[in-house]
């Protein structure tokens, strides 16, 4: 089981061109239990992606910090910090795929550093690809393919690994019916393999699901829970 996920005191600054500080995230006190799946919304533009780069370790926060297990995830520095990158899975909105590579090159990406037997990355690649009905695509390079397709292959990278910490960013945002409910449905499941899930979403469709154990909403910086 993944430990919960606690932000204690948690606050972003960005200074501006002006020189005067503009308060992203205010204060966010916020406990995200372990193996459940929560999902963050509110307007655009009001912070939801760096908070979750924050609990994704990509970012730093200005004060306060992030714990998992009573450890200061987000304190950490050099190795410890990429120990930590290699627990979760990152779903970004904007993919940064490599457009040069194949659709299961891309999926082989995070496996790289642990080294495994090669036939095995790739039998791992595929799995997730056809767990998201992308296995026709494995041999596709990406600058050839749909953003909705693109979209999909991100998310199977982010869980190629079987991490324990899967954060998505708009998921859904390019996809049909059927294949939002897809998404959502393997996200399920890698639930109910003990893995805790954080999705940012303003897709309704996402707020409707019975699948989210917890709803919560950033407004002006602040995060509260939807009752």
């Amino acid at each position: 089981m993944s430990a919960a996920i606690e932000c204690q005191h948690v606050s972003l600054e960005r200074r501006r061109y002006n020189r005067q500080t503009l308060c992203i995230l205010n204060d966010i006190k916020v406990v995200f239990n372990g193996s459940s799946m929560n999902l963050i919304s509110g307007p655009t533009g009001v912070g939801k992606t760096s908070l979750l780069h924050i609990l994704a370790g990509l970012l730093r926060p200005s004060s306060g910090q992030v714990l998992v297990d009573g450890q200061p995830v987000s304190r950490w520095t050099g190795i410890h910090r990429s120990r930590w990158r290699r627990r979760v899975g990152i779903a970004f909105q904007h993919h940064h795929l490599i457009e040069d590579l194949t659709a299961l090159e891309n999926v082989l990406v995070p496996l790289i550093p642990l080294c495994r037997n090669i036939r095995e990355l790739r039998r791992l690649g595929r799995q997730a690809l056809t767990e998201l009905d992308l296995a026709a695509l494995a041999g596709e390079k990406i600058q050839f393919l749909s953003g909705g397709q693109r979209q999909r292959i991100n998310l199977a990278r982010a869980l190629v690994n079987r991490p324990k910490y899967i954060f998505v960013d708009e998921p859904t945002a390019h996809q049909d019916g059927a294949s939002a409910a897809m998404i959502m449905r393997r996200l399920v499941e890698a639930k109910k393999k003990m893995t805790t899930v954080i999705i940012v979403a303003h897709d309704p469709r996402v707020e409707a699901s019975d699948a989210i154990d917890a709803h919560f909403r950033l407004v002006d910086g602040r995060l509260s829970r939807v009752v």
